[in-house]
């Protein structure tokens, strides 16, 4: 019997602290339960502090297709947090530090693991502390030359830079980054002209021009960053609902989306990251590998959380669509 894909999702994990409830997050944890409902052995590599959050965090992970066994346990610093308000409809966050996951230390455990990984998720957030980000990138280097290696760029001020998002692109074989985030990571990466283009065609007076300008110039953007970085082998570009961009040096693909009745879009692009990685190691084409993407990505924002209860049914249903 094919034993299951190991992936690892490495950085934050932390606690939105909403008005009505705390509720458990962080990209990589996020991505690491998906891949694990989708039949990956996939762990979460984090660091929780010796406090209540941390605990609860363990609590709400164990049940969930996650290994938490490699979580670092930090007696110094709290268990990460992100306090959420809401004005006029708009939500900030206030993304408190130092936390536990800036202090990431790269044990034995995390070599061995990371030797033997067939993909390491890992993005810029939690490469805000010198600390962590050298932990990851040692970590991302010492993984197989097969490991297919996921730089998923969330960009959160003041918590990222040119060199951070240079570095990381170095390592990796794959960059997934929503459009909004296109633009910036090109003009920190001083691609010429193009972010002020993006912007310009995604404007207001210009809508229903996106799909030739806009998606044109995108991959331009992608071209671009796969002829910069010897090592990346695809770019992926996600623009929530409206479908997404996947592109390699021999080919390239558009997917639509689907549109869904949003609960909260919490977790969605993780949920693409995963799925799209789990068919990526299963050797499909760029067209499953977005049609994944998106059909998780979906339902992820048509549930409350990140991290939702999922049925039987509803995972067979969905799967169906995937492979037909």
């Amino acid at each position: 019997m094919k034993q299951p894909h190991l992936i690892l999702g490495v950085g934050e994990l932390l606690w939105d602290m909403l008005p009505e409830r705390p509720r458990l997050g962080g990209a990589p944890a996020n991505f690491a339960v998906m891949a694990g409902r989708l039949g990956n052995h996939a762990a979460v590599l984090s660091r929780i502090g010796c406090d209540e959050l941390g605990r609860a965090a363990v609590e709400r992970l164990d049940p969930l297709p996650a290994d938490t066994s490699f979580l670092e346990v930090d007696s110094a610093h709290e268990t990460g947090r992100v306090t959420v308000a809401f004005d006029g409809g708009q939500s900030h966050y206030m993304i408190h530090q130092p936390a536990a996951w800036d202090f990431l230390e790269l044990i034995d455990r995390w070599e061995r693991l990371a030797e033997r990984a067939d993909a390491i998720c890992f993005g810029t957030l939690a490469q805000r502390s010198l600390h962590s980000r050298q932990t990851i990138q040692k970590l991302v280097a010492e993984s197989s030359a097969s490991c297919v290696r996921i730089f998923d760029v969330n960009l959160r001020a003041p918590f990222y830079s040119g060199d951070v998002i240079r570095e990381s692109l170095e390592l990796a074989t794959v960059i997934k980054m929503n459009e909004a985030e296109a633009s910036e990571v090109l003009a920190l990466l001083g691609m010429p002209a193009l972010p002020a283009l993006l912007d310009q065609a995604g404007s207001a007076s210009v809508p229903l021009r996106f799909t030739v300008e806009r998606r044109g110039m995108l991959r331009l953007g992608a071209d671009w960053l796969l002829s910069e970085f010897p090592s990346l082998q695809m770019v992926a570009v996600t623009r929530g609902g409206r479908g997404s961009l996947l592109v390699t040096r021999e080919e390239w693909h558009i997917h639509p989306g689907f549109p869904v009745r949003v609960a909260d879009t919490i977790g969605a692009g993780d949920a693409f990251t995963a799925a799209m990685t789990h068919y990526l190691l299963q050797g499909a084409k760029l067209a499953t590998l977005n049609e994944a993407g998106n059909r998780w990505g979906a339902w992820i924002a048509s549930q409350s959380g990140a991290m939702p209860p999922l049925s039987d049914y509803v995972y067979a249903g969905i799967a169906a669509e995937i492979e037909s």
